[in-house]
């Protein structure tokens, strides 16, 4: 059976456009696959935690000498990254904020990217991701038009990074000009919509 995680990383809980085209996607997919296992992980209600003295220390410390509570953080770290490894197909939601990723995004990918685990470096220092057979799908939501632009930070990032930890078949599906009156925000849905209805 096929799986399907969906992470929504949307800073607003109700009303989401990346949110609500990502569970649109998603519903697609479970038609086009005959009824896929879905795991949805809501970053925003989760309270991933940012970076901080106490995760890193975790992440660096060896197995045999973790306190207990590095453990946690490790497990917890370990958790994310077994869901992330047992998908065969990621959807992300992803809007656009300051001309990047939600900061809520941005701690789950530091919390999924573990030197080997999920990366390692060859013997030359050629880093190798670790991810490796996923479809990844992209809905990204932005208030004006962004995409092709050098104001689209997001796409190259998100590119980089998911290639980083080994994923390179990466879709993106763009609702843009959400934020430019009624007639725009129309378009871009509809525009999204056919993206998704052609998965």
């Amino acid at each position: 059976m096929t799986t399907i995680l969906q992470v929504n990383s949307a800073a607003r809980s109700q009303g989401a456009q990346s949110t609500l085209l990502a569970s649109e996607l998603v519903a697609k997919l479970k038609t086009k696959f005959g009824g896929a296992q879905v795991t949805v992980r809501d970053l925003l209600n989760e309270g991933t935690t940012h970076l901080n003295d106490d995760t890193l220390g975790a992440f660096f410390t060896p197995g045999d000498k973790r306190s207990a509570a590095q453990q946690q953080v490790v497990d917890r770290s370990d958790a994310l990254i077994t869901e992330l490894q047992a998908a065969d197909i990621i959807v992300l939601g992803v809007p656009m904020y300051n001309f990047g990723i939600s900061s809520q995004l941005k701690a789950y990918f530091d919390w999924i990217a573990r030197a080997g685990v999920t990366f390692r470096y060859t013997p030359e220092g050629v880093p190798e991701g670790l991810v490796k057979g996923k479809k990844v799908y992209v809905v990204a939501a932005r208030g004006g038009k962004y995409s092709g632009t050098p104001n689209d930070t997001q796409t190259p990032y998100l590119k980089t990074f998911l290639g980083f930890l080994g994923m390179t078949d990466v879709e993106f599906i763009y609702a843009e000009g959400l934020a430019m009156g009624e007639a725009a925000a129309n378009d871009a849905r509809a525009s999204a919509r056919q993206a998704i209805a052609a998965v």
